[in-house]
């Protein structure tokens, strides 16, 4: 018997004008030092991306099925 699940896609990703969906701030409004912050996270998973860090992770994964 199949495991039946308990959240679903849509209670993770809720509509964006539902009254009870908190709206993200701008990205101008956030304070600079949490600005810089994402900024240098980002920066490092995108060139550890191009770096194939991981990839022998995700080797073979397409055979997947």
């Amino acid at each position: 018997m199949p495991r039946q699940p308990t959240t679903y896609q849509f209670d993770l990703f809720p509509k964006p004008n539902d009254a009870d969906t908190v709206q993200t701030p701008q990205w101008q409004a956030l304070p600079a030092e949490a600005r810089r912050s994402v900024t240098k996270l980002m920066v490092s998973l995108i060139l550890g991306h191009v770096d194939g860090e991981g990839a022998a992770k995700r080797e073979g994964a397409d055979h997947d099925a």
